[in-house]
């Protein structure tokens, strides 16, 4: 790296020149006078590339350090770098760690209760912040932010050019901004001269929350205030709530455009993208892993809508679990680990050979590394896909019981989208050391602003539109409970996903389940016939039925919160 900085350094003076004089050079355009005093004496270095009329100072934040816009990937990375924010690995991948929080922190998540939002949102699911607390909470990060050096992206949420949402997001650390460069869609450099943001995300890690003053929990913070159009982040390294508060916010704003959000993969029949399907789930179902199927072309792996259009990926990279990942197993994903840019987060790596040990969850069970989409070879060039021929919806089954993969009528789907059953898996989550069965509903509770049947009866009237298929998929424990049995192996799962997205297992014989009610196979080719009936699996059926009766008992407990809100035909079809 020495050499290379070396290197580097004329050219960042000739930029640095260029900037100071208001001449432009490769990368850099300026718009506006750099002589301008900052809090600690010096002079403030703008670097990049911005609209003129939509800097921070325009948006009242002023007095920082160096403001560093819209820096492509390799400027990026030599920035965190002399930073010490991280290391270079094989390939140029930037690996770096998080610290004290490995994943995300969902009850440090606040919405703040303004006029124009207090009928709209679920207050059971999403904590409430007083207008004054938000207030108080601005104006000291605000104050923290000043003499400090920040990295500013523009970029659009949403493929669909008539739907995407322009977002600014301001980052403390420069490998956040690589981070959310990828996970978001990157606007043309011509784009970026007419960026105006709709919303800005500020996030800095050094800055700490104080409960009483700013009306939250802890000095970790999320807070996201629709009536000023920002989100605020502070107390957390963690990436993955960058992304996060941009699903949330799509979450509120496009049901009320009769779009439905989903927290899902995507992929479509190569050179087809009318044959497209959905993935839904939560993290540790196999969202990024089967949607990223040779066979077909992918769209994205966790977030997107369904519009009057068709569906779009809400972003632009993939954010992938990299815990026993294998080459053979799958092989797109692994080979991103060792590519120019990519982001290796929390992974334990040799100090000589920089190689990393996919095994180590020493730092967290909940290591990954996120990419832009254009890493796996048979991604979309467009990010867009028609209606969605068949739905998937994933769960990660700890208790064993529920067979590999089961139709749906349109009722059962909205029941189990609804009920979103599924475990929690170690890392995901602060506190999450082993798989937790839990419900999260619309298989994304924690991103959900809204009551959850705004999502399910936009899910239902899309799946009438169009005549979807739907499926529900386990990929969690056979043979037994988590501890007892395994996991589900991953080739009998892509050979049924397979089997039903190419219309093959839609014509196979069927049999009722006693259980939940719906039709299961009772055979797919490549898949051991005795993994369709979960039972056989067990080596004492008679603990098997008592996992089940538990199981069902659990459904219907949780399902009775939505009662009041659903159709009977779904009350029909409701479990136990």
């Amino acid at each position: 790296m020495v050499a290379l900085t070396a290197r580097l350094r004329p050219v960042q003076a000739k930029i640095r020149h260029g900037i100071a004089t208001g001449r432009s050079h490769t990368g850099c355009c300026l718009y506006f006078d750099l002589e301008r005093d900052n809090p600690r004496g010096s002079k403030i270095m703008i670097i990049g590339r911005v609209n003129p009329a939509h800097t921070l100072e325009t948006q009242g934040i002023s007095g920082l350090g160096s403001v560093y816009y819209n820096l492509l990937e390799p400027a990026i990375i030599q920035q965190a770098i002399e930073r010490g924010e991280g290391t270079l690995g094989k390939g140029g991948a930037f690996m770096t760690t998080t610290g004290k929080y490995t994943g995300r922190s969902p009850k440090d998540k606040h919405v703040v209760k303004t006029a124009d939002v207090v009928d709209t949102i679920w207050w059971d699911n999403n904590a409430a912040m007083s207008p004054e607390g938000f207030d108080a909470l601005y104006e000291d990060m605000i104050a923290h932010m000043k003499g400090r050096d920040y990295f500013v992206q523009d970029l659009f949420g949403g493929a669909d050019p008539a739907h995407r949402l322009d977002v600014r997001m301001v980052t403390e650390l420069a490998w956040h901004n690589l981070f959310i460069r990828h996970l978001l869609r990157r606007p043309e450099p011509a784009e970026l001269e007419t960026f105006a943001p709709e919303f800005t995300v500020i996030n800095c890690p050094t800055f700490k929350a104080d409960p009483e003053r700013h009306n939250c929990r802890s000095d970790t913070v999320i807070a996201m205030n629709f009536e000023r159009k920002l989100i605020l982040i502070g107390g957390t390294e963690y990436a993955g709530e960058n992304k996060k508060s941009i699903f949330t916010l799509l979450n509120y704003l496009l049901p009320a455009k009769g779009i439905m959000p989903m927290h899902c993969s995507a992929n479509h029949a190569i050179d087809n993208p009318v044959d497209s399907a959905v993935f839904f789930g939560l993290s540790g179902t196999g969202k990024t892993t089967l949607s990223a199927d040779p066979g077909r072309t992918l769209i994205g792996d966790d977030e997107h809508g369904w519009s009057e259009r068709g569906i779009f990926n809400f972003e632009g990279g993939c954010y992938a679990k990299t815990i026993n990942l294998r080459r053979e197993a799958e092989p797109e994903i692994y080979d991103t680990t060792s590519k120019f840019g990519t982001v290796i987060e929390n992974m334990v790596f040799d100090p000589n050979t920089f190689d990393l040990d996919f095994d180590d969850d020493s730092l967290t069970a909940n290591m990954r590394c996120a990419y832009p989409l254009e890493y796996i070879s048979n991604a979309s060039d467009t990010a867009l896909g028609g209606h969605p021929k068949n739905i998937i919806m994933l769960t990660c089954d700890a208790f064993g019981v529920l067979p590999p993969i089961a139709r749906l009528t349109p009722a059962q789907a909205m029941y189990h989208f609804l009920s979103g059953f599924t475990s929690k898996v170690a890392g995901t989550e602060r506190g999450v050391t082993e798989p937790e069965p839990t419900f999260s509903t619309c298989f994304g509770a924690p991103f959900m602003p809204r009551r959850p049947e705004v999502y399910g009866d936009l899910l239902r009237s899309k799946i009438a539109e169009n005549g979807s298929t739907c499926w529900l998929v386990n990929t969690g424990w056979t043979g037994g409970a988590y501890g007892t049995g395994s996991r589900m192996p991953i080739k009998a799962t892509r050979a049924l996903l397979t089997a039903a997205l190419n219309g093959n297992l839609g014509t196979c014989e069927f049999r009722r389940d006693p259980n939940f009610g719906f039709d299961v196979p009772v055979a797919c080719q490549g898949v051991d016939d005795s993994l369709l009936d979960p039972r056989t699996t067990w080596a004492d059926a008679a603990a098997y039925d008592a996992q089940a009766a538990k199981l069902v008992s659990m459904f219907s407990d949780n399902f009775a919160q939505y009662v009041p809100f659903i159709d009977d035909d779904v009350k029909a079809c409701a479990i136990g």
